[in-house]
């Protein structure tokens, strides 16, 4: 046994042995355990109470394996300090908010969410899309991908401003208005240009 174990564990499914044994031979198994345990060196003279005691036995050895990296470990966590305090989390370490964050009601006749980001000040600045995003817009409109192309290509050399110069503020709102001025017998993938009425 190691030094200062003062304990043991016996388990249910060693029952099965003590259950076989005849009482007398049982009685001098647990007795040679106990022994064995506190290090007496005990001498076992009946075959058939070793044949008892060495799963036991072996057994014991497992669980002492066991208890000694326990306690190693336990060594080498108390050298660096133990377990370190948990953090007391007060009023004062949590984020708080005066006021709540309103939900945006953008309320537009399109469900999409342009590419606006708020800037410092809360002032929307408006990122333009790239030419693929503008292509899988009008693809899923049921418009040609020439069509996206065209309508990208447009207000990329326009900068992104309408001809008062007020720059676009929702590029599907606008992509929506180029759709609807395109002549509907020339939507499908036609070599010709589209007429399209300016904006």
């Amino acid at each position: 046994m190691a030094k200062d174990k003062k304990s043991f564990l016996l388990y249910c499914d060693q029952q099965g042995v003590f259950n076989q044994l005849p009482d007398e031979i049982a009685g001098k198994l647990i007795k040679h355990i106990f022994a064995y345990v506190n290090d007496e060196n005990p001498i076992c003279g009946d075959l058939l109470l070793s044949i008892a005691f060495e799963p036991i036995k072996l057994q014991l050895k497992r669980d002492l394996v066991k208890y000694d990296q326990y306690i190693d470990k336990q060594k080498v966590n108390g050298l660096k300090g133990g377990r370190p305090t948990k953090p007391k989390e007060t009023q004062i370490t949590q984020p708080f908010f005066n006021k709540p964050k309103k939900a945006d009601n953008d309320n537009d006749n399109v469900n999409d969410s342009d590419k606006d980001i708020k800037s410092n000040n809360g002032v929307k600045r408006f990122l333009p899309p790239s030419k693929d995003e503008c292509i899988d817009f009008f693809n899923t409109n049921k418009q040609s991908k020439m069509a996206g192309a065209e309508f990208f290509h447009y207000w990329e050399s326009m900068d992104w401003k309408r001809k008062g110069g007020a720059k676009i503020q929702k590029w599907k709102s606008a992509a929506q208005q180029w759709m609807a001025k395109i002549e509907p017998s020339k939507l499908d993938n036609t070599p010709n240009k589209p007429k399209i009425a300016t904006l």
